[in-house]
């Protein structure tokens, strides 16, 4: 499976509630963190959602 660095780099200020939801569920918190995550369709999805919010990276 691939493994994707996903950092936040914009504020979550002023979005909708599920976008927020959405980057808290990827365990973002705060500008310039990361988490790394494996590869699925349900991550996918999550990444479509907040695509302006994030950058991802492949591993």
């Amino acid at each position: 499976m691939a493994q994707l660095k996903i950092t936040l780099i914009k504020s979550t200020i002023g979005c909708l509630k599920d976008q927020k939801a959405t980057v808290e569920s990827l365990g973002l918190k705060k500008i310039n963190q990361f988490k790394i995550h494996n590869d699925s369709p349900a991550l996918q999805g999550k990444l479509a959602k907040v695509s302006h919010l994030v950058k991802v990276e492949a591993l």
